[in-house]
Parts: structure tokens; sequence; C-alpha cells
């Protein structure tokens, strides 16, 4: 007798962060377990290249992913230079309050500045960065950096020392997880699609405030009575 051989077929895959489905195929969904993979935003972002990898965990027959790093494209920061500008970038490892994470930021200045303007933008972000991370899990520091809300937060914060057209994180990475027990799966069925949430413009020089015109009193002069 001829041994039936097994066909894959295709299994959805719940991705919470931004509210999508997507397929993979497999024998059986168990096989899924542990797989990782990467969804390409750019679309959704209206332009904004970034590659989500995710980490699929198999639950109660249910496929959900788990942002494990966020990726902004070398091609799409090399558009956002403008001759006659300096761009500042780090990376380091600090504590969320569920995961060891790498971050990389990547600042680009209005104008060219002197290499002291650029270590303090340097070290400021790093200090900002540390403090506000320290008390936010993992997953909600990814939703944050897709709806570019820590990047304004940031940007509003180095923009004493200097101003700057740009301001974003180019890898935030999970580099260790810590063992929480009984630590579920966060899906929320409530949350919409990421192109329907407002999703804030990245700083450009084209989105920069323009200088608000002085407004001169002119003095009257009093008519001399007879």
């Amino acid at each position: 007798m001829a041994i039936a051989k097994r066909k894959k077929r295709f299994y959805d895959i719940e991705i919470p962060i931004i509210g999508k489905t997507t397929q993979l195929q497999a024998y059986d969904l168990k096989d899924l377990n542990n797989k990782y993979i990467k969804y390409d935003l750019t679309r959704i972002l209206r332009g904004k290249s970034i590659i989500l990898n995710l980490k699929v965990q198999v639950q109660d027959k249910e496929a959900i992913t788990i942002p494990k790093e966020i990726i902004l494209m070398s091609y799409y920061l090399k558009r956002m230079i403008r001759k006659g500008t300096n761009y500042v970038e780090d990376s380091f490892s600090t504590n969320t309050t569920d995961a060891q994470v790498r971050i990389k930021p990547f600042l680009v200045t209005r104008r060219k500045v002197s290499r002291r303007v650029r270590k303090a933008l340097r070290d400021k972000t790093k200090e900002e960065l540390i403090n506000y991370v320290k008390d936010k899990d993992a997953d909600q520091l990814f939703k944050e950096i897709l709806r570019n809300q820590l990047q304004k937060t940031l940007s509003l914060k180095l923009k004493k020392i200097y101003p700057l057209s740009l301001c974003e994180i180019r890898v935030f990475k999970i580099e260790k997880e810590f063992e929480i027990k009984g630590k579920p799966v966060k899906k929320d069925k409530t949350e919409k699609p990421l192109e329907e949430q407002i999703i804030e413009e990245p700083i450009t020089e084209e989105t920069e405030e323009k200088p608000t015109k002085k407004i001169v009193k002119k003095k009257v002069a009093k008519k001399k009575t007879e």
C-alpha cells in the first residue's frame, strides 16, 4: 500500500501589534511554534521603511506573534539626510520592566554643528531613553515607536540643545527576556489596525516651524492742540 503524503496547508497568524493577520505554510500548526517571520511596514507607515521581526507562539490552537525587533532601513535614512547637516547615532543596551533591549537612535541636525554639540546630543539621547524605557514593557515601547510617540517626545527634549530635522529609532531589539511567571501573550482584539490610527509624521525640514514675524507697534504722533 502506498503511504499517503502529508500536504502543507496555510494557517492564519495574528499580528496584534499592527492589527493584521498573515498566513504561513506548514504541515501542522504546532510546527510554526517559535518560528521567526519578517513583516514589511513600508506601505502601512506611508513610505517609512521599517522591517518588523516577529516570533510565532502557538496557544490554544491559535498562532500569535510577538515583536522582537524593529529595523529602520538604511536607504530611508539616506534620503532624509541633506547637505549641510550632521547626523548623530549611538548604540546601547538598557532594561525595560520585562526585557533587556538594544536601542540605536539616529538624529539629523538642521545645520552643521560642532563635535561638542554632537556629543551633547548623543549623551542626552542616551540619558532620556534609559529613563523613558525603564518603567515600560517592551510591547508598549514597540507600539510607541511605530506610532512615532517616543521619537516626538525625545525630539522636543533635544530641541533645547539643538533643533533636529530628524529624530528616529534606527533599531529597537529585545536581547534578553526576563522570566516573569504567568506572563500571558497580549492580544487586544479591540485595537484598531495600525494604518487607522493617528501616526505622527517624522520631523523634517519641510515640517519645521516658520519663524513668526515680529509685530512692530507704530507710535502715533499726537496732534498739537492750538
